[in-house]
This record gives structure tokens, sequence and C-alpha cells, in this order.
């Protein structure tokens, strides 16, 4: 990755961690134990599923272009 991604990217997750910050229990974050079961938390229920559908989304695409169909519209 580039510098100039990179820099994005820090701007960016700068950004998430704020977002789900203000999303988080004061209590949740007064010890690491609690940061690291927020992080999970909103890892799991809101940014992983996000990053997995766009993925997704795109290696559809990719079949589509190739074959007109996608995955999941398969004769299987």
């Amino acid at each position: 990755m580039d510098a100039s991604k990179q820099a994005r990217l820090k701007e960016l997750t700068q950004e998430l961690a704020e977002l789900l910050y203000e999303e988080t229990a004061p209590e949740a974050v007064k010890s690491l134990e609690g940061i690291e079961k927020a992080v999970r938390g909103h890892w799991l229920e809101h940014v992983g599923p996000e990053i997995g559908l766009f993925l997704s989304a795109q290696v559809a695409a990719q079949r589509g272009d190739d074959s007109g169909q996608s995955p999941a519209s398969s004769d299987g």
C-alpha cells in the first residue's frame, strides 16, 4: 500500500473510531478488556459485515463480467 493510501486509511479509521466511540457505553472503555470487547462487538456487528458485502459484490461483478451470471444465480 502506498503512502497516500496509508494516510487515507488512517484518516478513515480515525473517523470510524470516533463514530463508534460515540456509540459505545462509557463504562465499556474503562479497561483494556472492555475496549477489546467493544472493538470486537463493533467489528462483528457493523464493520466486518459491510466489508464482507463489499468484497462479495466485487467478486460477483467480476464473475458477472466473465459469465453473465452472479454466483447466486448459477444452476446447481
